[in-house]
């Protein structure tokens, strides 16, 4: 027993040098075991729209083995010699079994027709019983067909939100795109949309999301252990994907709310190049002109995003992809604006080296700013901030056999870092600029999947990253981070899993409010902050039932935090040149369970899950040193999602929701000099907000489900906050004017909210 307490320790303890030579011992070990075998490789599509299935299932009958296409629609499988049964599959589609001989062509492309209508909610869109036999814990799919069918706050379906119902994920406040991950804080999640950073996801402040339904093909969580390609967050990553279509003549896909509108147009350009364009905005500004106050009249408050991408096969083995995004955000009144947005673009290039050998070349570019006016008695003042990456990076697949599937790649990142610049007007004061800081951070990695038994899977691998700030006050960093996780399946349909990973964080936000603001600002890790780190433990059980009708899960898991940031009491976070001088760290632990129940079938469809977590922090400089609860700790949590399908015609979607309330700080006392009081707090966090809790629903009708028209149309009706509860988005502590006496106001920003929508396709 005290070999094997050694051996644990020794492999992820703080001596990480000898988990590298284990490490590359079980690399290498695949070489000795190779057996002959036939790669068969191919490009999976939509029969209708060309449009390239990710995450579509390959699998192997006769011995039981498959494989997942990548988000190009490829996949690449080693086929056993003799004859053999392939069957191609994917949520949503008709599935589709291939007989392999000895002759057969070992280049397959092929081609799933859609169901005659969708009838599933399920949260994983890989194979079946991907949630049994996937070596990595904590991934979570959703397509945009399944999200399309919940419930719309004001007349928008919107991915983040639909996010925070799935188990280990909550709202960073009300109806906000932030979301906390397993007790993480927002910066802890990496966002990217086509692998390309966004690093504020979210419009009007956080009412509506940064992406546009119409342009995404679906979106991928994973809450602990996540690809070996991406780092820098302790938390998740998120991937977002736009579509990959093959269309063969111009289609427009939109929608008309009561708020807000949006139109997506897709085409060929010759027969190896496609486009897509999108818009969409608000126009809440055209209902201000009708306004009795002149000062409202004259308001300004919309967003507009813009979507583009450009896709051209240069031949049968290269591709290349152009994204590019914009949104913005304006508000403004007579006394002043306020304007953010983001910029998100990328170059990238699809090359089959050969039948086992892929790469992936991208140039990505990301920016974030924003800018804050105000005009008071001819005084100009205009702040302006925003922090920049430009980045490359190298992506290899090389699927070789059953015992070597390897991932490898590089990249490098430069990040610009402006966190004000202010100027002034007519006020006779010089102008105010905050340090400008740049950093340079790479990343090389190394994985490898393979099959071990029958029952047995693991996947393993190492990344190394650095991250150098550049300038006056140069300082490096680097980082060892390992990874491992297997599956063992009890028997077809259970079977558990273990994962750990070791991760590192470079970059934080500052943002001392749980409801986060776009004022909030990007700092890198300097000498005086350390990156933050995290060890993350996972062990989980799943079981599915009726032929994969229900699944079953439990997960638990437990994070072991160190160099955790949080800001002394009283900080001042906007406009501090010594920003690093408000900053104290110390060490977290976060550990819960996450129980989850669904159906994928039939004519009701769903899922329920309930979590019970806790997120803590110590830090020597606060709350005297004791510990706390961190600001994203929410013990309880319950999420109920249905859907039934009524007809071809009608179906209705409910969602419930129960959260225990946010940690908070409250005024417990007071004391009075010269007749003027004031407060005396209680501990960081000691107290809670009320508890939280909403049910939505909504009714899609589809008037001509069967019509061979090219227009196709579609209305959606919902009402959020059905039964009017009043949830508190923030509360303040007042104290009357005339008696001195304290008092707590509750602020809540909605109760019942019908909106409806009128979607359309041609």
């Amino acid at each position: 027993m005290s070999i094997r307490l050694k051996t644990t320790y020794f492999l992820f303890g703080k001596n990480r040098k000898n988990f590298l030579h284990i490490f590359f011992v079980f690399m290498l070990s695949p070489l000795l075991s190779f057996s002959q075998a036939r790669i068969m490789q191919g490009i999976i599509t939509d029969s209708d729209s060309g449009e390239y299935l990710d995450g579509a299932t390959v699998y192997i009958i006769e011995n039981k083995v498959g494989t997942i296409a990548d988000e190009n629609g490829h996949y690449s499988i080693s086929i056993p010699l003799g004859n053999c049964i392939v069957k191609f599959s994917h949520v949503g589609y008709e599935s589709q079994d291939l007989v392999i001989r000895d002759n057969t062509s070992l280049k397959q492309n092929m081609k799933l027709k859609p169901a005659e209508f969708l009838q599933e909610i399920v949260v994983s869109s890989r194979k079946k019983d991907d949630n049994v036999t996937n070596t990595t814990m904590g991934v979570q799919r959703l397509s945009m067909e399944e999200i399309r069918l919940l419930p719309a706050i004001m007349g928008e379906v919107d991915i983040l939100k639909t996010l925070q119902l799935l188990p280990g994920v909550q709202a960073t406040s009300e109806i906000s795109t932030g979301f906390s991950v397993r007790g993480g804080s927002p910066d802890q999640n990496l966002i990217v949309l086509d692998n390309t950073v966004v690093y504020n996801p979210g419009h009007q402040m956080g009412f509506f999301s940064a992406f546009n339904n119409d342009v995404i093909s679906g979106i991928e969580l994973y809450k602990g252990h996540f690809p070996f390609r991406h780092g820098g967050r302790l938390s998740s990553l998120l991937e977002v994907k736009t579509r990959e279509m093959i269309p063969n003549r111009i289609n427009a896909t939109g929608g008309i709310g009561l708020i807000s509108s949006r139109l997506m147009v897709e085409g060929p350009l010759g027969d190896k190049t496609t486009w897509i364009v999108a818009g969409r905005r608000t126009y809440a500004d055209m209902f201000l002109a009708f306004a009795a106050d002149e000062n409202l009249r004259n308001s300004t408050l919309y967003f507009y995003d813009l979507n583009g991408k450009l896709t051209h096969r240069l031949s049968k083995t290269d591709k290349l992809e152009l994204n590019i995004y914009n949104g913005l955000d304006k508000m403004g009144v007579s006394v002043g604006s306020f304007n953010y947005g983001n910029t998100a673009s990328s170059l990238t290039w699809n090359h089959a080296f050969s039948k086992t050998l892929f790469g992936k070349f991208s140039a990505h570019f990301t920016d974030y700013n924003y800018q804050l006016g105000s005009n008071l008695n001819n005084m100009d003042v205009t702040w302006k901030s925003n922090i920049s990456d430009w980045m490359l990076r190298a992506d290899f697949h090389h699927p070789v056999s059953e015992l070597w599937n390897l991932s490898y790649g590089i990249s490098g990142t430069y990040h610009f870092f402006k966190p004000g610049d202010i100027s002034f007007t007519g006020m006779g004061f010089n102008d105010y600029n905050i340090t400008k800081t740049e950093a340079l951070e790479y990343g090389i990695y190394l994985s490898n999947e393979q099959i071990l038994t029958s029952r047995l899977s693991a996947k393993y691998g190492l990344r190394f990253s650095s991250f150098q700030n550049t300038g006056a006050f140069s300082h490096l960093y680097t980082g060892w981070e390992p990874g491992i996780g297997a599956v063992y399946k009890l028997t077809d349909n259970s079977s558990v899993k273990a994962n750990y990973s070791h991760n590192s964080q470079y970059m934080q936000l500052a943002n001392n409010s749980a409801s986060g603001s776009p004022l909030d600002i990007w700092f890198s890790a300097s000498s005086k902050v350390k990156p933050q780190e995290v060890d993350l433990y996972s062990l989980g059980y799943f079981h599915n039932l009726n032929d994969n009708m229900y699944e079953v899960s439990a997960e638990s898991y437990y994070k072991n935090l160190k160099n955790v940031i949080d800001f002394r009491e009283h900080s001042t976070l906007l406009l501090n040149n010594n920003l690093e001088d408000e900053i104290r760290t110390g060490t977290g632990k976060a550990y819960g369970i996450e129980l989850m129940v669904k159906k994928n079938s039939g004519k009701l469809t769903g899922f329920v899950n309930y979590t019970v977590s806790r997120s803590e922090r110590t830090i020597p400089e606060i709350n005297k040193g004791k510990t706390y609860l961190a600001p994203y700790d929410k013990t309880h949590a319950i999420n109920i999602v249905a859907t039934y399908n009524m007809s071809k015609k009608v179906n209705m979607s409910l969602i419930w929701v129960f959260a225990t309330g946010s940690p908070t700080t409250y005024p417990t006392g007071r004391f009075g000099i010269n007749g003027e009081y004031f407060p005396v707090y209680s501990g960081r966090n000691e107290y809670r907000k009320p508890n939280y809790d909403r049910l939505d629903l909504s009714l899609n009708y589809i008037p001509k489900p069967n019509s061979k028209k090219k227009w196709k149309s579609e209305w959606n009706f919902s009402v959020y906050n059905v039964y009017n509860r009043k949830n508190p988005w923030t509360i303040i502590y007042q104290q009357n004017k005339d008696t001195g006496i304290p008092y707590t106001e509750m602020l809540y920003l909605f109760g019942i909210v019908p909106s409806v929508t009128y979607n359309f396709k041609f």
